[in-house]
């Protein structure tokens, strides 16, 4: 009898062995009902997920990452709050007003972890959506790396700015031997209205934004106002371009060199930028190399002063040392060198020295009679609406600003 019931006993644990693990799954039950993602643009992006399971739901986590151009993979996590229970519907809401909002076009990648009470967890495929702009109905034309996105104006609108565009480009590389590594979009909004209307608390003096990490532009050009579009472009161009000649973890440009390549990459600098620079020289009131490689001044005359010093430095490199030099300067940058390093390593001199050169250059090329009497802030109207001007607030009607 001994004997039997040992027996009986392995069978019966052998039965138990072989059946607990569909047991096991049976109990387990963890679904994915729904996962959505809807755009609400500017102002929020909403999440929203249904499941169920056979036992008490009790942990939901969203992950999400961001395209844009990042060294590090940086996703985050939301837990989302909830009463446990078998079945569950669960939504979060990205607020943009939090964060400052996300161009159109931005692509988000999500996915959910779901757990209930037994610690049984799911997760699911991560997903894109979509940030877009869907007020207006949209066309596009792509050309090489360049892609402009409108809905209003005809062809021929768009070929002027995309020929704009393609010439920019090609000035720059001759200029600098700084090229497009990565394609970059420009939307253009019919109007500065339309545009603010796209934006997180916008100014009233906001003409665009440049969302450089992202590659994206977005700008209010209405087709009888090429002229002043023509040269936006250049400029915020000219700063995505150069953001991903020089992207690096550990610095950033100097404000000089940012501003005064793209102020050079928009043509010989105007009269009433000249008159400033040339009275700020005859009255020893120039800023110095260093101070002007910190964020620009707010104030309006500061602002012009360190815009047009800005070119003049650009250009006294440009012109004195060559492309390649340039080239060069911005390579040392990719590398995450200090200004003064950068400098010594590729001119053999630190910002003092740029500094000195400098001034020794243009002091000859403005005298006492040749600053002309005339208020040198009578910009033409083109100029008041340039994003060069970043700083005027008190008299610019429009300006870009740069993320």
């Amino acid at each position: 009898m001994i004997k039997k019931a040992g027996i009986f006993t392995i069978i019966i644990g052998l039965f138990l062995v072989l059946v607990s693990p569909s047991l096991v799954q049976a109990q387990s039950r963890l679904t994915i009902l729904d996962s959505s993602a809807e755009a609400e643009f500017p102002l929020k992006l909403r999440f929203n997920l249904s499941a169920e399971s056979d036992d008490d739901i009790t942990d939901i986590r969203l992950h999400y990452t961001v395209d844009r151009e990042s060294y590090a993979q940086v996703s985050s996590e939301v837990y989302l709050e909830f009463v446990p229970d078998t079945t569950i519907d669960v939504k979060w809401v990205w607020d943009m007003r939090n964060t400052g909002g996300l161009p159109t076009g931005t692509s988000v990648e999500y996915w959910w972890t779901v757990r209930d009470v037994n610690g049984n967890e799911i997760e699911t495929t991560p997903v894109s959506a979509r940030f877009d702009d869907k007020r207006y109905p949209w066309q596009s034309m792509t050309e090489g790396k360049v892609s402009i996105y409108w809905y209003e104006g005809d062809l021929s609108f768009t070929r002027e700015l995309m020929l704009a565009t393609q010439q920019a480009l090609v000035r720059l590389t001759e200029d600098t031997g700084a090229y497009l590594k990565k394609p970059v979009k420009l939307y253009i909004y019919a109007d500065a209205q339309d545009l603010q209307g796209a934006m997180i608390f916008p100014q009233e003096w906001t003409g665009g934004v440049a969302f450089t990490r992202y590659g994206v532009m977005v700008i209010g050009i209405s087709p009888g106002n090429l002229s002043w579009g023509k040269r936006a472009i250049t400029h915020e161009l000219t700063h995505l371009v150069v953001h991903q000649m020089t992207f690096n973890p550990y610095t950033d440009l100097p404000a000089w060199l940012n501003e005064g390549l793209a102020m050079y990459a928009e043509g010989e600098l105007e009269v009433g930028y000249r008159n400033i620079l040339r009275r700020a020289i005859v009255g020893k009131s120039l800023i110095s190399v260093r101070g002007l490689s910190s964020p620009f001044s707010a104030n309006a005359e500061e602002s012009y002063l360190s815009y047009a010093q800005s070119h003049s430095l650009v250009e006294f490199l440009i012109t004195g040392y060559g492309q390649g030099k340039m080239l060069e300067l911005l390579n040392t940058f990719s590398e995450g060198s200090s200004y003064d390093r950068a400098l010594e390593k590729v001119y053999g001199f630190d910002i003092d020295g740029l500094n000195t050169l400098w001034r020794e250059k243009v002091s000859l090329l403005a005298r006492p009679s040749e600053v002309k009497a005339t208020n040198p802030f009578q910009l033409s109207e083109e100029k008041w609406m340039q994003p060069a001007l970043v700083g005027a607030l008190d008299k610019l009607p429009y300006r870009i600003i740069v993320f």
